[in-house]
């Protein structure tokens, strides 16, 4: 189901050494573990309806999409439709001191986790627990988003933007939920984590 929106519509620890882990910090599971959970929007600090009352309230325009829960790459790729636009992978970073990161990817980028956290000046990367995600970002592994900067009142985690994703194609990421995806134009995306009190680096990953 799609439906387009503006101001007035209503509406584990992973080892940090492997350069391209699943997306949101998740392991794959073993074919006999239990599905991750799927979080309800009573549970959330901020449910995505209220997420979507904001964005009318700053002017943007999105589009919104629901479908079966995804966890992977590969799930949203199987099971999102055929939505146009950049397609992404966030990783909830942090490193020994407890400094974190939210780092936005284009989906099929190869990532060396090493490298990036080189060119942070981060030292050693490591994910995030659930935990921590909950506390920080108030999402759950599996909906990682940038729109969970919502959450992060405290502006303790730093967005990390992958420059092609402001190449002029909208952007599609969850809205605090993985059976939901919305479509955002890239300066807007700027602009909501821009008005959640964030400065995101952008990095150009193509040069290396």
């Amino acid at each position: 189901m799609t439906a387009s929106h503006s101001m007035s519509d209503e509406l584990p620890h992973a080892d940090p050494a492997q350069t391209d882990p699943t997306p949101d910090q998740t392991d794959p599971a073993p074919a006999n573990a239990p599905a991750p959970p799927v979080a309800s929007p009573a549970s959330l600090p901020t449910s995505p309806e209220q997420l979507m009352a904001r964005l009318d309230s700053l002017g943007i325009r999105y589009t919104s999409h629901r479908h079966a829960p995804v966890f992977t790459v590969e799930e949203a790729k199987a099971l999102r439709g055929e939505l146009p636009g950049h397609h992404i992978k966030n990783f909830f970073l942090r490193n020994k001191k407890g400094a974190m990161w939210l780092s936005v990817i284009e989906e099929d980028r190869k990532v060396d986790l090493a490298a990036l956290a080189n060119r942070l000046g981060a030292g050693r990367f490591s994910f995030g627990s659930p935990e921590r995600l909950m506390t920080h970002l108030g999402v759950l592994p599996g909906a990682v988003t940038p729109m969970a900067l919502i959450n992060d009142r405290d502006h303790a985690v730093q967005p990390v933007l992958d420059a092609k994703l402001l190449t002029g194609d909208p952007v599609n990421c969850h809205p605090l939920v993985n059976d939901m995806t919305l479509t955002i134009a890239p300066a807007d995306l700027m602009r909501f984590i821009e008005a959640c009190g964030h400065k995101p680096l952008v990095l150009d990953f193509d040069a290396g």
